[in-house]
């Protein structure tokens, strides 16, 4: 199915300037970045207890099987747990699809509903093109809106797509998803017990 959307010519140029299309970002960019930053973004959208005392930062994408199949799990634990922050990093890195699906999702940020766009987008299966994208995205809020919020606050989302590529990069992440917990790092697909047991760690 051919990738359609007005923005997408628009976009292509500038994920491609931003190098978010791949892991291929500047490290430079990550070493003026401290530990605290990783977490503690003041841009990244945080689900779960703002005031948790234990954070948990996912790096995922929106096309990842995995990120999908584990979003349910990672939501419904951090929702029992009830003193998790749950840190959510966009790392676009399956094509301008992803990075359309991210730039509507952060745009939707703009407008107070980040979490409902990326429920519904990761409710989905498959791979998405760009009509798909906006159809999910529209079930939530009009997408030219949401990328038009994007447009407004590009200082904000653009140099924070970057600063998630680049921290991904560093932490020698290969792929999505990968997560911080604590202070430890996980390449990959982690089970309920794994998440519960690293939550744990980072508590005591």
């Amino acid at each position: 199915m051919p990738l359609r959307n007005p923005h997408r010519r628009a976009f292509l140029a500038q994920a491609s300037a931003l190098g978010v299309l791949g892991m291929a970002t500047p490290r430079a960019l990550f070493a003026q970045e401290t530990a605290d930053l990783v977490r503690f973004d003041p841009d990244a959208p945080v689900l779960g207890n703002p005031d948790g005392d234990v954070t948990l930062v996912e790096y995922f994408d929106y096309q990842c099987g995995f990120c999908k199949a584990m979003h349910p799990l990672i939501t419904d634990l951090v929702a029992r747990d009830g003193n998790t922050r749950l840190v959510l990093k966009d790392w676009p890195v399956f094509g301008v699809a992803s990075v359309y699906a991210a730039q509507l999702a952060l745009g939707a940020a703009s407008l107070g509903q980040y979490a409902e766009v990326n429920h519904a987008l990761m409710e989905t299966r498959g791979e998405l093109a760009f009509d798909v994208i906006a159809d999910i995205v529209g079930s939530v809020v009009s997408p030219d809106e949401a990328m038009a919020a994007y447009d407004e606050n590009r200082a904000r989302w653009d140099p924070l797509l970057a600063r998630n590529a680049a921290q991904a990069e560093t932490f020698g992440f290969y792929g999505t998803p990968s997560f911080v917990i604590g202070s430890a790092q996980f390449h990959g697909a982690m089970d309920l017990p794994e998440l519960e047991a690293a939550i744990a760690d980072a508590r005591a």
